[in-house]
């Protein structure tokens, strides 16, 4: 059985975050990729996501943010640690953060919802690499810090699914080892005992 979304599928790699080059999608390829990443499963409808689009000089503005609240968290900070942080959200020229925004709902767990919101995460990078731009989804130690959710435009209540940075990327991207899948599956054997 051969399937050219199959080959696309079993074919889909991570490119390296600084190779990642202008052009960036365009406003209407953005929209098609959003679009794309709304097509999950998200029981109720809740829609518990949404997305921040990076781009242009709030990417610099994030960078100089995040380097300011590193060094309040670490102290001064060495130079190559300083322009790591200045250039987090600089190195690809569109990062899309994947923002879980739960809602209330007596029957439907907050965790489904974190869910709901990775998935619309994979749809997004894989709309991403289907119209030919490299991806790569990372989160780093700013979503887990209250003031660095703040400067990126979250909520109190809302969670950082990822960041997809995006952009232009000549060659495959490298190869790493996977899992082996026939030992991630099996046929149900029964309750799990302890």
């Amino acid at each position: 059985m051969t399937s050219p979304i199959i080959d696309f599928m079993l074919k889909r790699n991570s490119a390296p975050i600084p190779e990642l080059r202008e052009p960036a999608p365009g406003d209407d390829e953005i929209a098609t990729m959003i679009r794309i990443a709304t097509r999950v499963p998200d029981h109720g409808r809740l829609a518990p996501w949404r997305f921040i689009l990076y781009r242009g000089r709030a990417r610099k503005e994030i960078g100089e943010k995040l380097a300011e609240l590193a060094e309040k968290r670490e102290g001064p900070l060495a130079e190559a640690r300083r322009n790591q942080e200045l250039t987090r959200f600089s190195r690809a020229p569109l990062v899309i953060g994947v923002i879980s925004s739960p809602k209330e709902n007596p029957k439907i767990p907050q965790w489904e919802m974190f869910l709901s919101g990775g998935m619309a995460a994979m749809n997004l990078v894989i709309a991403a690499n289907a119209l030919g731009y490299g991806t790569n989804m990372i989160t780093n130690w700013y979503s887990d810090v209250e003031e660095g959710r703040r400067i990126l435009g979250l909520a109190p209540h809302e969670r950082v699914v990822g960041f997809v940075h995006i952009g232009s990327y000549e060659g495959p991207a490298p190869e790493r080892p996977r899992p082996d899948p026939a030992a991630l599956y099996a046929d149900y054997a029964g309750p799990w005992e302890a």
